[in-house]
């Protein structure tokens, strides 16, 4: 994949956005441990920043999964992982299922708004009990009338205090655990306020992602019309699986610049800093030991480039994806805590960039499929062992 001049004009306008709008504020945002999402997302909707893969019926640029990576790597010019993570939601993780099996009443009522700006979006699928176990979720739908009644609890749900809908995986009958499960468009709020049976339990306090509200989400006989279910009855473990996809490859995506930054800024401090007589960076081991993580940067780079081409094509890229999962949430580990080292005392400072990208990035060898799950999908696709 070889990004053209529209991609770079994406990204470019993308870039002057960021430093413009949001690094100003990062720092009291991530004090605050929110950040105002309809302001952000309604500027990045006018720019037509949230849609760029969807269809252009409903207000996308309907572009190919090429410009969706473009974008998230683009976002790691924000000075932390969490307004990016945010922003990724919204694009790739709470509408793919909607924008592909969704029908025209559930676009044009949440995933137009969603492209505009105009609704926050998020994705419920892990619970208390059920992380990376997919299969394992306990919400439920009962049928009543022409109404689906939801009861359960979503925990670790990005942008879900102040999200206007939830894409909800829940489960709607008692047959096997990955043919009964739905995607259900569940309306948080009514007139800016939650709808009845719907409960923010508590926002949770996490060691990093800071400006990225995070939420434990009650319902409780929560009325949704079956209407807005997404496509079948049945099939939403599927369709979650299908969504991951480009969950999996947008997290990859992401993290190549912001990663790439932080070695940047560690050189620089480490030409300027003076130790034993000369200058850090002079030191053999600090050159070799930035160089190596450059590479190993480039190769994840290249990984995931070659996803996209093979997701680009209409091919399951399950395999590709999970690998750039797993790559990029041990890059995340490795580079920042590596840099850290080199930054000595500074590096232990609650205000400095490496400092927050190693809290930040912990969290990518976890959310989106733990780094033990994205083993047991490569192990299950290249058929090792005897079970499954």
């Amino acid at each position: 994949m070889r990004y053209t001049h529209e991609h770079r004009e994406i990204q470019q306008t993308l870039k002057r956005f960021i430093d413009d709008e949001i690094n100003p504020h990062v720092d009291e945002w991530e004090d605050a441990e929110i950040f105002p999402a309809h302001e952000v997302f309604k500027k990045l909707g006018n720019l037509g920043l949230l849609g760029l893969t969807k269809p252009q019926e409903y207000g996308g640029a309907g572009l190919d999964y090429s410009y969706s990576v473009a974008m998230a790597e683009a976002l790691g010019h924000i000075e932390c992982g969490a307004i990016p993570m945010a922003i990724g939601v919204q694009t790739d993780m709470c509408t793919p299922a909607l924008a592909r099996f969704g029908s025209d009443e559930l676009r044009r009522q949440f995933l137009a708004p969603a492209i505009a700006g105009d609704m926050v979006g998020c994705i419920g699928v892990s619970e208390p009990s059920a992380g990376s176990d997919v299969a394992g979720i306990k919400s439920r739908a009962r049928k009543d009338g022409d109404d689906y009644v939801i009861s359960g609890q979503k925990m670790w749900i990005t942008n879900s205090l102040q999200a206007d809908w939830m894409c909800m995986l829940v489960n709607t009958g008692d047959g096997p655990i990955h043919k009964n499960k739905t995607l259900i468009m569940v309306p948080m709020r009514e007139n800016g306020k939650l709808r009845p049976g719907i409960e923010v339990a508590r926002k949770i306090k996490k060691i990093g992602m800071n400006a990225s509200d995070t939420g434990l989400i009650y319902f409780d006989e929560v009325r949704v019309p079956q209407r807005y279910r997404i496509g079948e009855e049945g099939k939403g473990f599927i369709y979650q699986m299908q969504q991951f996809q480009e969950e999996r490859l947008w997290a990859a995506a992401s993290c190549l610049q912001s990663l790439t930054n932080c070695i940047q800024w560690t050189i620089e401090w480490a030409q300027e800093r003076k130790m034993f007589g000369g200058a850090l960076a002079d030191k053999q081991w600090v050159q070799f030991k930035l160089a190596e993580l450059k590479a190993e940067i480039e190769a994840l780079r290249a990984l995931v480039y070659q996803a996209c081409e093979h997701y680009i094509a209409g091919e399951d890229v399950t395999e590709w994806a999970t690998m750039a999962k797993l790559k990029a949430g041990r890059l995340s580990r490795i580079v920042p805590d590596t840099c850290l080292q080199f930054w000595g005392g500074m590096g232990f400072t609650w205000e400095n960039k490496v400092s927050r990208k190693y809290r930040d990035g912990r969290l990518a060898s976890i959310g989106g499929g733990a780094d033990e799950v994205m083993l047991g999908i490569l192990a299950k696709i290249m058929h090792i062992g005897t079970q499954g």
